[in-house]
């Protein structure tokens, strides 16, 4: 094992995952805002997703590495720390990656009519985030919102399919949004 693999946990495990999740599930509810996240740090990942996969992720959550995320080092990172089972596309609950390495997306689980919670929660690597890009409405947001997409017309696609979907995690550095499958996206 590599020092690589053995650091980048969270130092006050309980604490910190306590933040990081509330941090998580405060994006979901309220799509396209923007929260902070520390603790954890991953090899090839930002700040941000390395804690939602040290967050979410466990012995029983398939996990998708995608394109430049799908490296020997992070491989051990995640085995050691989570103990995620690496699957294919299809397979996962989570999947990380730059927009591009997780193309298509329709080769995650958007769930099926009877459980539709069974979908692929997506973790995008994006080299900027910001609150300025398509108007987003929907539960969980009071009039209207607006986030920086890598691709509008697979948003809109993926809100065509509710309660079917993917679920998106958008981060970069410190920083994530969140955009779930119920929220409208309307380019402006």
């Amino acid at each position: 094992m590599t020092a690589h693999t053995l650091s980048g946990g969270f130092a006050d495990p309980a604490r910190q995952s306590a933040h990081a999740f509330r941090a998580v599930m405060e994006a979901m509810a309220r799509p396209g805002t923007l929260h902070d996240l520390t603790g954890a740090v991953a090899p090839g990942l930002s700040v941000a997703a390395a804690t939602v996969i040290l967050t979410l992720t466990d012995g029983t959550t398939p996990l998708h590495l995608a394109g430049a995320a799908d490296t020997e080092a992070l491989r051990r990172w995640v085995a050691f720390h989570t103990g995620a089972p690496l699957v294919g596309a299809e397979q996962a609950a989570f999947a990380v990656g730059r927009w591009a390495d997780l193309l298509p997306v329709d080769r995650f689980s958007v769930g099926v009519p009877a459980y539709p919670d069974r979908s692929a929660t997506l973790i995008v690597e994006v080299p900027t985030l910001s609150a300025m890009g398509p108007r987003l409405t929907g539960p969980g947001i009071a009039t209207a919102a607006t986030l920086a997409l890598p691709d509008i017309a697979a948003f809109q696609a993926n809100r065509a399919l509710f309660p079917l979907g993917f679920d998106t995690i958008l981060t970069c550095g410190a920083r994530l949004a969140a955009l779930t499958r119920s929220t409208n996206v309307e380019a402006v």
